[in-house]
């Protein structure tokens, strides 16, 4: 018996270290991932239109309209902020916002109507917005955009630049997020990770491969394509709105997807629980409603982040030296992103307790949907068959 164990235990051992090694060289090479930049200045300077939707983001909005308003881009660019049934008086800080900085003519205050079955809140409000673009503007690129970013003034120079000498139809940015409070720096640079790991940036831009994603932060689309895939009506239910509207486009387009180096957020996560439920409001849709795929997904967080530190520090023998090589590796692995956010690097060893509390938020997620409270955000509870 005890032999079997010990081989059970070196098996497991041994495939924690194969699944790091394909990680390390077989995906992409997502944990190199750098922000990148392109010359400022492109080639053509087409008109944008910006659709921000809002609810209650009176705290943000204000820095948001003021960051594009400066933006150092020739082409004319106007913004239309989607109010969608705010109470914090959002609109009229985005007026005040605008201006302050002579840009009230340059900014359009939309209330959003109902939300209608069917549609998740924000994908209505986005919908609201392209309603009156359809019959206002003819801008030919479309910026989408949080209403908490603070864009750096060249942001939308540089993706236009990216757009008209690759080609593409979207280009999109995971923007810098905040990395101050101690549940922010312990656990933001792993988020960043795991994104990257489940949407290679690399094959992401690789118009051969079929995987597609975005950072709903900061889009940049050409009308175009928006009208190709009809609008985002087509994504109108989806949780993850980002990565399903990057998908219906690459179907028919080139997308390009990178790190942002300026352009951040000015969402504040304060405590372990702000982060748990940002975590847990989609990390059930991303497995498709599935307790199969929860499972699955429960054993191989255990075998790949769990038993690595878990069999070097208990186990002997080849266990012990395959565990503690899988644990190295990830450490490795997991070291780019926290230079990223200038974080030390001695949070890299702690890995797996960090991928811990994201799988008990996933299995929380679980949780939530099947009590009905999928997709819980500002008041609304949006989850698959529910407006």
């Amino acid at each position: 018996m005890s032999s079997m164990m010990a081989n059970a235990t070196t098996g497991v051992a041994a495939l924690s270290l194969a699944i790091w090694l394909y990680l390390l060289f077989g995906r992409g090479f997502f944990w190199c991932e750098r922000p990148q930049r392109v010359p400022a200045e492109p080639p053509r300077q087409p008109e944008i239109v910006a659709v921000i939707p809002a609810r209650d983001e009176a705290a943000t909005i204000g820095e948001t309209v003021a960051s594009l308003l400066r933006q150092n881009y020739r082409g004319r660019l106007t913004i239309v902020l989607v109010d969608d049934h705010s109470s914090d008086g959002t609109g009229a800080v985005a007026r005040a916002a605008a201006c302050a900085l002579d840009g009230s003519d340059r900014l359009t205050v939309v209330a959003a109507r109902p939300l209608p079955a069917g549609w998740t809140g924000k994908m209505w409000a986005v919908a609201e917005g392209l309603r009156h673009v359809e019959a206002s503007s003819t801008a030919e690129l479309v910026l989408l955009t949080d209403a908490d970013i603070a864009h750096h003034p060249g942001n939308l120079a540089e993706l236009v630049a990216r757009i008209e000498t690759d080609g593409l139809d979207l280009a999109s940015l995971m923007v810098k997020l905040n990395c101050v409070t101690f549940a922010e720096r312990a656990l933001i640079p792993a988020f960043v990770f795991f994104f990257a790991m489940l949407y290679p940036f690399a094959w992401v831009n690789d118009p051969r491969r079929r995987i597609a994603g975005a950072a709903g932060g900061c889009m940049l689309i050409r009308r175009s394509a928006l009208d190709r895939i009809g609008g985002v009506a087509s994504v109108r239910g989806a949780l993850i709105d980002d990565c399903a509207l990057a998908a219906q486009i690459k179907a028919g387009g080139k997308i390009w997807l990178g790190l942002a180096g300026e352009t951040r957020s000015l969402r504040r996560y304060e405590g372990l629980g702000d982060i748990w439920r940002m975590i847990a409001r989609t990390a059930y849709t991303q497995l498709g409603y599935s307790p199969l795929l929860l499972a699955g997904t429960v054993l191989g967080l255990a075998v790949t982040y769990l038993a690595p530190p878990i069999l070097a520090l208990g186990a002997g023998g080849a266990a012990a030296y395959l565990g503690a090589a899988a644990w190295l590796t990830m450490t490795i692995a997991f070291m780019p992103i926290l230079r990223v956010y200038r974080q030390k690097l001695l949070i890299a060893p702690l890995l797996p307790a960090i991928a811990s509390f994201y799988l008990a938020a996933t299995i929380d997620s679980a949780r939530r949907h099947w009590q009905g409270r999928g997709g819980e955000w500002k008041g609304r509870v949006q989850q698959r068959g529910q407006a």
